[in-house]
Formats: structure tokens, sequence, C-alpha cells
């Protein structure tokens, strides 16, 4: 049986809570929270946890994800908290738009091996020459752990494959680590990662 990536989203954030909860992941918030306001793009952005936090700064947000729910979530999360953001269902390869962004925010957004690779080539396209990409996943470290993330070790990462697969990036922060995890009931407890911000040349 083929794996539904659209079905599995949706059967997950078809709960009542929101699994990874509502507060903006920390390494985006601290990375976001420097930069001057401008355009985001969050691809994979699920119940719009990061997406309604930056568009409460000002930034003007564009977010896609493959799950009714997640959006029917985020778009809930957006008008509870005031703020408005552009939030489509699609799959990462069918993105399009004629906008180039200032940021990109990649959490957690672990795409299947497949098409990983073109998958973030064609994220860059999306980026301004000078614009930033700030991202957090799990590494390959984290398999086995309960604390959260695929259970492909194909799905994770390694900073070789961090540098391969975002070549047009000079990386500012780029770093493996252990890092306590508290985002909802789905990303709890010690996990190993690998963080960090690059700026397209």
């Amino acid at each position: 049986m083929k794996h539904n990536p659209a079905e599995f989203w949706n059967d997950r954030f078809g709960q009542e809570e929101f699994i990874y909860g509502t507060q903006p992941n920390e390494f985006f918030k601290e990375q976001i929270n420097k930069l001057k306001l401008g355009s985001l793009l969050l691809p994979a952005e699920g119940e719009g946890r990061n997406a309604v936090y930056a568009a409460i700064l000002g930034w003007q947000v564009t977010a896609f994800d493959i799950s009714e729910r997640g959006q029917e979530k985020a778009l809930r999360l957006a008008k509870e908290k005031n703020v408005s953001i552009d939030y489509h269902i699609f799959g990462v390869l069918d993105f399009m738009s004629s906008q180039q962004f200032d940021v990109i925010g990649l959490c957690y957004a672990h795409f299947p091996i497949e098409l990983r690779k073109e998958a973030h080539r064609h994220l860059i396209n999306f980026l301004k020459p000078g614009g930033i990409i700030i991202f957090e996943a799990f590494s390959k470290a984290q398999f086995g752990n309960t604390s959260g993330g695929p259970k492909s070790k194909d799905m994770l990462f390694s900073i070789e494959e961090i540098k391969d697969e975002f070549k047009e990036l000079k990386f500012k922060i780029l770093k493996e680590e252990t890092i306590q995890l508290s985002e909802g009931n789905h990303h709890k407890g010690e996990a190993e990662v690998i963080r960090f911000v690059g700026v397209k040349s």
C-alpha cells in the first residue's frame, strides 16, 4: 500500500489539540526576531504556529502544506490572534509564485527522500538573492528517539546532505546539536537536530 502523506497529515492534524503546540519553533523565533520585516515563505507549515507568530511581528506571510486540516487550524489560530496569513494547499513541487521572498523558514519539513533534493532546489528559486533560509530539522542521530520525527532514516539529515542540497547558500550558522524539545505532544524530550541560517548568494 502506498503511503499517502496528505491522508497521514490530515489524520494527525484532525485532532482538536495543536499537536506541535501553538508557540513558534524556538530557533525560528530567535532568528526571525533579528531580521528586518519583509516577506516570508513557510513550506510544510502544518498548523500554522510559525506563520502566525511571524504575522504578529508584522511579516507578510505565505504558507503552504498538503493538509487541509493543517490549513483549517492555521487559519483558526490566525483569526484568534487577529492576524492574516496567506495559506495554500500544495505539495512542495506544485507550489508556484511570481514572488521571491526575503526569508524561507523550513521547520521540520522532512520531505520524502525521492523528492527532497528537487524540493529544496525548487524552493530556493523563490528566495531573493541575499535572502535567508532559517532551518531546523531532525538529524540522522535522532533515529530511534521517541521525541519526534520520521521513522525513516532517509528522511533525516546529515550536515553533508545539507551542504549538498543547499549549495546556493552561504551558511552563517550550521550546527548539529542535542536540544530539549517542548512543542506539543509530538515533539517532546531530548532530540538531535540540525539548525542552520543560510544566505542565498
